[in-house]
């Protein structure tokens, strides 16, 4: 059965600016107001299957940024 692309939120510590959305295959960066001392940014944006969401959190791992949460927006 094939999975259609769903759209994520996904947070994590730290500033990133939207120059990395290419990076992270287009998806929406935005800055929060800080969480604890540390800016939060949001990547906000579809992600096609369980495969590419794995990716893209391997992406944030390469980074060392730590993720605050993962949130499925859609179905």
């Amino acid at each position: 059965m094939a999975e259609e692309a769903c759209v994520y939120q996904i947070s994590v510590e730290g500033r990133l600016d939207a120059s990395w959305s290419a990076w992270f295959n287009g998806l929406t960066m935005t800055c929060e107001a800080e969480r604890g001392g540390q800016p939060i940014t949001i990547l906000t944006g579809p992600i096609a299957d369980q495969s590419a969401l794995r990716g893209t959190l391997n992406r944030i791992w390469d980074l060392n940024l730590i993720v605050v949460s993962v949130e499925r927006l859609d179905r």
